[in-house]
């Protein structure tokens, strides 16, 4: 078969049996599920930082996602540690930043969004860092020119993008010094 990688794997008799890598959408189900459980325990019991700017409603509390606010925060955690890819717009060839808020907009919301980052910026209707949903984009000043980075805010002060630094999908913290010093602002794509 075409774009299937088939291995040998020996049983337990020394046998050798064929084994097919298709993607089982079951076990994609099953990894987005637990990926959301780790991600919903972790909100739940994380130790502040001080330092930390958070990004809440006015009791203090993240205010709730919308549904494709949701559905946005829960694709995106399956595609942690996918590689990146300067002009990457899927996970085979790599992200790049706005590659991946492109893509995951896309299928997880059906919401269309393209360009650059401070494209997508234009696209989206600002919002403030006390008023972000987990869902919305954040934007950075990372390359000394405006919104020249994008991430999704997924929570709890934290987002996920694909920085070329580490060449991997990844979570970090707004309220951290080097993104909060390079904070540029939000955008809102869902009412």
């Amino acid at each position: 078969m075409k774009g299937v990688s088939v291995s040998r794997q020996k049983d337990r008799h020394g046998n050798g049996q064929k084994v097919s890598a298709l993607p089982n959408p079951n076990r994609r189900r099953f990894h987005i599920t637990v990926l959301a459980a780790l991600f919903l325990t972790a909100c739940g019991s994380r130790e502040r930082r001080p330092d930390s700017v958070r990004s809440t409603g006015s009791d203090g509390v993240d205010l709730p996602p919308t549904e494709k606010g949701q559905e946005v925060v829960l694709f995106a955690l399956s595609l942690l540690d996918t590689g990146y890819g300067f002009g990457g717009k899927n996970p085979q060839a790599g992200f790049d930043c706005s590659g991946m808020v492109s893509y995951i907009y896309a299928q997880a919301a059906g919401v269309k969004v393209s360009g650059s980052a401070a494209d997508i910026a234009r696209q989206g209707t600002p919002v403030g860092r006390e008023r972000l949903r987990p869902g919305d984009l954040v934007f950075f000043n990372t390359l000394n020119r405006s919104f020249s980075h994008v991430g999704i805010y997924i929570g709890d002060n934290r987002f996920i993008h694909a920085p070329s630094t580490d060449g991997k999908v990844r979570i970090d913290d707004l309220g951290s010094r080097y993104f909060d010093e390079r904070f540029e602002g939000a955008r809102t794509y869902f009412d």
